[in-house]
């Protein structure tokens, strides 16, 4: 096996946008996360809506807001 090839593989800590942090390991230092299990919806069994992006209002803007009423027929 070749020797010195692979990526150190240090502790990195991870910051979600809700503000939490934790510590994992990784071959970076520092991962920014828009979710994590604090304030994702599964884990903290709230409903809520998580479009942080507005990938559903391109979507709609792109396809209408029809399409779904189509694919029933």
């Amino acid at each position: 096996m070749k020797q010195n090839i692979h990526p150190n593989y240090d502790d990195c800590l991870v910051i979600c946008a809700c503000g939490n942090t934790f510590q994992t390991r990784s071959t970076k230092k520092e991962i920014r996360v828009e979710i994590c299990s604090q304030c994702h919806p599964f884990f903290t069994g709230k409903q809520k809506f998580i479009d942080s992006a507005g990938r559903v209002e391109k979507f709609r803007k792109k396809f209408g807001p029809g399409l779904a009423a189509k694919k029933k027929k």
